[in-house]
């Protein structure tokens, strides 16, 4: 039994061997640009909108709506990023029912590198709301002491980030495996449904939590000259 799709080569080009995990991340990358081709290629004001434009609008105002309640300032372009991560994260998740596809997502090298996208996205929506100067004082705050603490909670968010999405999708698929050894004519149904429920979860947790971060290094900073409210004397 593989844990992981690294260890399954598909083809080489000369000594470059494509694994599943690369292959799959293609497929799923080619699926996707594909869809939104076919959905939005007669995206016109005169032409009434099919149901797949439909489904596809729902689910980009759901993903809007999202990030309207998690940030203080909603940006265009975090839609663009959290909403791409979720696309991917659950398109993966979601095709492992199909038979011998294994989702990128159950490769520790595809999280960590999707949680790396995450901190390296951090610091660049931070600096372009609030400038370089303002961005590195969120590492002080409230206090010049937390400077190493706030780094070291900078880093453990995307190793955070990686092994639980990596842990979640590998042991679904590594339990579904055992089970399906030892009743294969009923255990697979029941885990391909709980398979579909952890994947939408997992890939819903990732990109609120990259919403999370982006918006908390693009808030801005609290107005400590605004004195606070009278107390009630009465």
């Amino acid at each position: 039994m593989e844990l992981t799709p690294d260890d399954t080569i598909v083809f080489a080009i000369g000594a470059l061997a494509i694994n599943k995990t690369i292959f799959n991340t293609w497929l799923i990358m080619a699926l996707l640009t594909a869809v939104s081709w076919l959905v939005t290629r007669n995206l016109r004001p005169e032409v009434p909108p099919s149901r797949w434009r439909t489904a596809l609008e729902v689910i980009v105002r759901g993903i809007e709506g999202q990030i309207a309640e998690i940030s203080q300032a909603p940006d265009r372009r975090l839609l663009y990023f959290s909403g791409t991560l979720f696309l991917f994260i659950v398109t993966s998740n979601l095709l492992m029912v199909v038979p011998g596809f294994d989702p990128p997502t159950a490769s520790l090298s595809t999280t960590a590198a999707l949680a790396l996208s995450v901190l390296v996205a951090v610091p660049i929506f931070g600096i372009s709301s609030r400038g370089l100067g303002g961005y590195l004082a969120t590492y002080v705050e409230p206090s010049v002491v937390m400077l190493p603490f706030n780094v070291i909670s900078e880093f453990s968010r995307g190793i955070s980030l990686a092994i639980r999405l990596y842990g979640n999708i590998m042991s679904g698929a590594v339990i579904a495996a055992i089970l399906l050894g030892v009743a294969p004519f009923f255990f697979p149904v029941v885990m391909d449904m709980l398979g579909l429920l952890t994947g939408i979860i997992q890939a819903y947790i990732f990109a609120i939590l990259a919403t999370v971060y982006i918006s908390s290094a693009t808030a801005a900073p609290p107005d400590r000259d605004t004195p606070e409210p009278a107390k009630d004397q009465t």
